[in-house]
């Protein structure tokens, strides 16, 4: 490497430093380290990943919601997640990576999407305790990802969060509506709660000591908060929720602890978590190969829309006789 080419190097490291400080955006065509690079296709891959594989589990009540209304707004609902996957593979694809080739690694397995995907769906309440809850949680962490220090992943969740803020109240509304119905309605709800709760916990990743990757990330600014910080946003948020729909959290530890101005909790099984995450969820199998076989049924579609836009790029001339 030559004098120049260090002096460049350091100079260009040094601009990308002064940015991060600054609180100001890192955008495509900016020099970035390629740690930076590769956290952020890591990150934002899974993102999108999370939110395609994530129509699956409300998706299989589409044809049983107990209502036009109802399904109306689950179609929407689903709708929005396909849309939520593909602002985020674009704003990976500004890194220059390729959607085909993360769809394939998906579906290879070697990158991941939440762990909170791989439980099922077994009752009609589930649906809004998925808004409810795992949408919460998905605000908690996302939210601040609307200040990332990568300028398209930052524009791309402002949406996003519109969306899933909109979601979570619509959760919230069918568990409420369901609370003032009938006995077997709110025990429905109440044993939906008692399955959720935890998986969602353990959405915010492993306890801070156990993550490897945070620490990077937020001194890069790509992430803002820990993992526990938000965990703590996320039950402090949940715990009054909760007592107005008239459910019980399933935390025998859950108590108010005014020296901390926090609500204390128990742990999550992480035990648990790591099996999912390696594989081993009630539901990773049937995720991973319902997402194949929809990659596979489209390649007819991918390739016309290969063949038009070269057809569009290439125009055949066509020549007029006299």
């Amino acid at each position: 490497m030559t004098v120049q080419t260090e002096q460049t190097k350091q100079t260009e490291q040094q601009h990308f430093e002064r940015t991060i400080g600054h609180e100001q955006r890192i955008e495509p065509r900016d020099w970035m380290p390629d740690g930076y690079r590769r956290t952020l296709v890591r990150q934002i891959a899974q993102h999108a990943h999370s939110e395609i594989i994530g129509m699956q589990p409300e998706g299989t009540w589409l044809a049983s919601a107990p209502s036009l209304r109802r399904k109306a707004i689950l179609v929407a609902k689903v709708q929005d997640e396909a849309g939520h996957g593909i602002y985020l593979y674009s704003a990976a694809e500004t890194l220059g990576v390729d959607r085909q080739d993360l769809t394939e690694q998906l579906i290879d397995r070697r990158q991941k999407y939440s762990s909170i995907f791989n439980y099922p769906t077994l009752s009609y309440a589930d649906v809004g305790t998925i808004g409810w809850l795992v949408d919460g949680a998905a605000i908690c962490n996302q939210v601040p990802l609307c200040r990332s220090s990568y300028g398209p992943y930052a524009r791309a969740m402002i949406r996003v969060c519109k969306e899933e803020s909109f979601h979570q109240r619509q959760g919230f509304e069918l568990l409420m509506t369901m609370m003032t119905g009938t006995d077997e309605q709110r025990a429905m709800v109440q044993e939906s709660v008692d399955r959720w709760w935890w998986p969602s916990l353990m959405m915010f990743g492993p306890p801070d000591d156990a993550s490897p990757n945070s620490a990077q990330s937020m001194a890069w600014g790509i992430k803002r908060h820990s993992n526990d910080e938000l965990r703590q946003r996320f039950v402090d948020m949940s715990v009054p929720q909760a007592e107005v729909l008239g459910v019980t959290l399933p935390d025998p530890e859950l108590a108010w602890n005014e020296e901390r101005g926090h609500y204390d909790f128990g742990e999550p099984d992480w035990d648990e978590l790591s099996r999912v995450i390696r594989g081993e969820g009630a539901c990773n199998d049937e995720r991973v190969a319902r997402r194949t076989q929809a990659h596979e049924d489209g390649e007819w579609v991918r390739a016309a829309a290969a063949a038009y836009a070269q057809k569009q790029a290439h125009p055949v001339v066509e020549e007029r006789t006299a």
